[in-house]
């Protein structure tokens, strides 16, 4: 039998859909998610799930031990950049620490496994450009800053665990959590469409430009960057188009099934919001041949069914 795949965050947003890829191609797949955590969704019948503690070095060791994997997509994570400003020890211990841990348990099985490190476009300095992964790195927020002492990490390994960098801009889609602002609406005009919430939307600033991408477009890309990338160099995930929060909310309000009012408040507005932030994907492309393939019309219409299907 082939070594198997270890998911961690498997349960979440990314993990679950990376999950879905890899079982899809017939990989085994040992998925991690928080002890007591969210329930596992994904993956097939054949998909091992595991309760791991990534906090906690021992368990995560005796875990990688059980798995002998062959490679590790290292999804777990504190992934909301606005609670990241209220919670920023527990953001560092997650993203910091719970990564120490992976690629401490990594090295000291001398596995060889390939792992993949999502990091963020949040880690670069702001710009009013697209971004090559030759740009100035200077995070704005806790949680930029975290992503990027997740990459030191990973090049303090000094070859001895070949760590793959992937640096995903904004990726949206089905099962991403409502605090993000896509999935924010969507749930928000499922609800109202089921007569559960009155038909106005409150949001925040409407003008930052973002360059959107499907999840399982950058799961795509994920695979791509562990099975052919080179270790240390970081890879942008991104579409090089960027389009306003506005434009992304009248692609939902367009597919509403009733009239829904839009009303600004300032106090939804994040700290040092960037204005934009567009990136560039001609290394992923020329290096990998990866290219943004689902439109942004699927992606909303695929996260309005999910939220209309979910259970209210």
């Amino acid at each position: 039998m082939p070594s198997p795949i270890v998911v961690t965050g498997a349960a979440g947003f990314a993990g679950s859909h990376v999950v879905d890829l890899l079982t899809r191609s017939g990989a085994a797949v040992v998925a991690w998610h928080r002890p007591g955590g969210s329930p596992p969704r994904g993956g097939s019948a054949a998909t091992q799930w595991d309760a791991v503690d990534l906090l906690d070095l021992a368990q995560v060791e005796a875990a990688i031990g059980r798995a002998q994997p062959s490679a590790v997509y290292h999804c777990a994570g504190a992934a909301h950049v606005g609670k990241a400003w209220d919670s920023t020890a527990a953001t560092f211990a997650t993203n910091v620490m719970g990564t120490h841990h992976v690629l401490t348990a990594i090295e000291r099985a001398g596995l060889g496994a390939r792992v993949l490190v999502p990091s963020s476009a949040l880690v670069y300095a702001a710009a009013d450009e697209a971004l090559t992964e030759a740009h100035p790195l200077r995070p704005s927020s806790p949680y930029g800053l975290s992503k990027l002492a997740q990459e030191m990490l990973a090049a303090k390994t000094n070859g001895s665990v070949p760590v793959m960098i992937a640096r995903p801009f904004n990726h949206f889609g089905p099962r991403q959590d409502p605090f993000f602002v896509a999935s924010g609406f969507a749930r928000r005009i499922a609800d109202i469409e089921r007569g559960q919430w009155a038909p106005e939307l409150s949001v925040g600033n409407l003008e930052a430009r973002r360059d959107l991408t499907d999840v399982r477009d950058t799961v795509r890309a994920y695979q791509l960057i562990v099975e052919r990338g080179q270790p240390g160099r970081p890879y942008n995930i991104c579409s090089g188009r960027a389009i306003t929060i506005r434009e992304l909310l009248d692609l939902m309000l367009a597919r509403a099934r009733v009239p829904v009012a839009v009303k600004v408040d300032p106090a939804r507005y994040r700290p040092n919001d960037t204005p934009l932030l567009l990136g560039d994907p001609a290394r992923i492309h020329d290096e990998l041949g990866w290219t943004a393939a689902i439109p942004i019309e699927r992606t909303v219409d695929d996260l309005l069914e999910y939220w209309r299907g979910a259970t209210p």
